[in-house]
This record gives C-alpha cells, sequence and structure tokens, in this order.
C-alpha cells in the first residue's frame, strides 16, 4: 500500500539538498503520489467507484471521530482526485487544492463558499465575460453586491472597495487582451483593505509554470484546467488553490453541490500535468514567435502579446512571469468582420474553436464565436471589435504555423 504522507502536497517528490528545490517539470511528474502505489504500478490507477465500504461499525466512528484520510461516497472525494489536487498545490505553493468539474464550477463553488447577502464583489472588466455574467446575473440575486472597473486600474480597483467588499477578481494575462495584473500591487491592496477581502486570480492563461500568484500575497488562484493544465483537447476540469482553512469550507460545500469530477477524468489531468513543463516550453516559444512575426506583418493593425515590447504590460510581464504563453490575438488591418472570418477561415493548421491551451492550436474570431449575439454596443463595451482574431498556438512546429498565417494572409 502507499506509504507516503497523502495530506502533504510535496509527497512523491524526490529528496532534495537543503539549498535546492525541484524544478518545475519534477515537480510536475512527481508531486502529490505515493512512490509505492496499489499494485505495484508506475501510474496511479482510476478508482472508478461511487462508493467505499468500510470493514465493520467501528471502522466508521474511527472514520468520523479522528478524520482519516480514505474516502466514503464519490460525491466527497476520490483517490485519484486527492493525488491531482496534491499536485496542483505543490506546483502552485498553495497548501491544499480542491478540484472541480470546470473552472466556472471552480468559481462557483469559492464564492458560494465565503460570500453572503450584503457583501459586495469587485471585478477587473477583462475578466471572462461567463464569470461577470454569474455574479452580475446571479450572485445579485442573493443579495450580493457586484462592481467592474477598468483593468489594471488599481485606483479605481481600490476606490471601488467599501466596508461591504469580500473579493477582488481578476485573470493574469486576461483573455483576450492580454493584460498583465502587477500581482504583487493586487494583493497589496486587499491586505491594506483589511483582512475580509479575498485577493483571486485566475491563473488559467499562465499556469504555475509561468506566474505562481501565491508566492505574491494572493488568497487563491483559479484555474480552467481544461487548459494549458490538461494539455490535450481532452477533459473538462477546474481547480481552485490556496491555504487549507480558506478551502475547507469549499470542500464541504462541493460535497454538497455535487460538482465533483470523473475518476477517469481526474487521469487524464494528472497526465497532462506530467508534461506541463515541457509543453509550456513550446508554448511560450511558439506564442513568441508568432506574435513578432504578426507584429511585422502589413495586414496586421495590432498584436496584444505581453511578450511584446509595443505590449503596454511588458515591463510586468518581463518581471513577473517565466514566459508569456501560447495566446496571441491581433486585429487585422482595415478588415470588417467578414474579411477577418476570411482570414479565420484560411488558415490549415489551426482548427475553429473556443478552447486554448492543447496540443493543437485553435484559431477563433471573437465577435463570432463568443459575442455573437451582443449588440455593437456592448461589444464595443467588453472591447471587442470586428477585425479581432484570437489564436491558441499549440506544440506544433512555429515555422510551419507562420507559414500557414502568411498564405492565410496573403
Amino acid at each position: 500500500m502507499p506509504t507516503t504522507d497523502a495530506s502533504d502536497p510535496a509527497a512523491g517528490l524526490p529528496a532534495a539538498a537543503p539549498a535546492a528545490q525541484p524544478g518545475p517539470s519534477t515537480v510536475a511528474v512527481h508531486a502529490g503520489e505515493a512512490r509505492d502505489k496499489p499494485g505495484h504500478s508506475i501510474t496511479d490507477p482510476i478508482f472508478a467507484s461511487s462508493t467505499y465500504t468500510f470493514r465493520d461499525t467501528q471502522s466508521i466512528i474511527d472514520f468520523i471521530e479522528q478524520d482519516q484520510p480514505r474516502e466514503e461516497y464519490g460525491r466527497y472525494g476520490n483517490p485519484g482526485e486527492r493525488v491531482v489536487e496534491r499536485k496542483l498545490a505543490a506546483l502552485e505553493g498553495g497548501e491544499m487544492a480542491v478540484l472541480f468539474a470546470s473552472g466556472m464550477g471552480a468559481l462557483v463553488g469559492l464564492l458560494m463558499a465565503h460570500l453572503n447577502a450584503g457583501e459586495e464583489i469587485v471585478f477587473f472588466d477583462e475578466c471572462y465575460h461567463r464569470s461577470r455574467e454569474f455574479c452580475r446575473k446571479h450572485l445579485t440575486r442573493f443579495g450580493v453586491g457586484f462592481r467592474e472597473v477598468k483593468s489594471c486600474d488599481y485606483a479605481a480597483m481600490e476606490a471601488a472597495i467599501t466596508p461591504r467588499t469580500k473579493f477582488v477578481v481578476s485573470e493574469s494575462p486576461t483573455n483576450p487582451h492580454l493584460s498583465v495584473v502587477d500581482i504583487a500591487r493586487f494583493a497589496e491592496i486587499g491586505r491594506r483593505k483589511g483582512v475580509l477581502v479575498l485577493t483571486l486570480i485566475d491563473a488559467t492563461l499562465c499556469t504555475p509554470y509561468n506566474l505562481r500568484p501565491l508566492d505574491a500575497g494572493v488568497d487563491f488562484v483559479l484555474h480552467s484546467a481544461t487548459k494549458y493544465l490538461g494539455g490535450h483537447n481532452d477533459l473538462l476540469a477546474g481547480a481552485v488553490i490556496g491555504s487549507r482553512e480558506k478551502l475547507e469550507p469549499v470542500r464541504k460545500l462541493r460535497g454538497i453541490m455535487g460538482g465533483v469530477n470523473s475518476p477517469h477524468n481526474a487521469y487524464l489531468l494528472e497526465r497532462g500535468l506530467k508534461t506541463l513543463a515541457l509543453r509550456m516550453e513550446r508554448h511560450n516559444a511558439n506564442g513568441l514567435a508568432v506574435a513578432r512575426f504578426l507584429e511585422n506583418h502589413p495586414r496586421i493593425e495590432r498584436v496584444f502579446y505581453p511578450g511584446l515590447e509595443s505590449h503596454p504590460y511588458h515591463a510586468v510581464a518581463a518581471r513577473s512571469m517565466r514566459g508569456y504563453g501560447g495566446l496571441v490575438t491581433f486585429l487585422v488591418k482595415d478588415a470588417d468582420w467578414r474579411a477577418t472570418a476570411d482570414v479565420v477561415d484560411a488558415v490549415r493548421i489551426p482548427r475553429i474553436g473556443p478552447s486554448l491551451g492543447g496540443v493543437e492550436s485553435l484559431i477563433e474570431q471573437p465577435l463570432v464565436m463568443s459575442y455573437w449575439n451582443y449588440s455593437p454596443a456592448e461589444r464595443a463595451a467588453f472591447r471587442i471589435p470586428d477585425n479581432m482574431i484570437r489564436l491558441a498556438c499549440g506544440i506544433e512546429d512555429s515555422a510551419d504555423l507562420i507559414a500557414d498565417l502568411a498564405q492565410a494572409l496573403g
């Protein structure tokens, strides 16, 4: 049976010299796992069980009274899920991670566990529009206030905080504009305003390979693990990472709400995480190469990519991030929505789709994919012009991606 302490996020890591810390790839491969696994397998098994049995009545009492590290019912946890959670916690430098069925499930679970009627939440306005929609249309029905301020306007965010504010929230980088938050400054706003103001960063686009917000004092990091963490466009998952004290209520609420993931998805996510560092190196390289190509192309009006010196948040990104990811957003010069769609339709390698972070490149026109049913005024408020394209670079050869874009742009 496994001999590693299952409560330790660093379980499974090789012993290191006192002055050395395991690198990100070593953590991704080994953290959270027992060295000796059931059946002597090198990979963790899939526990395809909804129910976990007890030897006798006394073993049930011991489980309840002694809080023993074992499972009872699949809605409350799965052994494979626990391995993934420990691995995610180690990658982010957190005490605990809680896995959900999706990134939105993780956000909803976190907010519902910590927000009460009469409290407020403040968002930077470039956060995922479905996240803001949940707060604006649904949390407000339960008496939770919602405010938006311009992304990376720290003075505006601080001014928006009142004694009722419980959360301040941002993505970094944001999607699709790729604005980069000064994480230390963001965390400091929460601390300065009082211990009750919790800070949350959705770090889906940077992953723990490129940025670890908890190190800067942020309370929670959220991921849509569907994207880079899974990495193969074959699963849905979400996770939130932070301190054990702040996440225990989230785990308990997940057990009530039932937003758990499946044993098979947990296995796929664990497998994907093992190659995270390798894949991110290629995503980072491809994103930067494609962004530089597009910035110098005569048909391109503007490129949004924090690795470019022309990006307004390049300095922040350069001092805080290991790399800049594979997402590149750009505007086609003098193009209406139809001419922009023609560019999307002309590429041969990327598939047209709404996600990102997988080994396959994906491309989309935000106007069509996510904002087609919004009015022009609403799209303008979201800063989504008709000529915007979002390219999520996979791990193909960058020369091939660039050649493909060159022929599509003509």
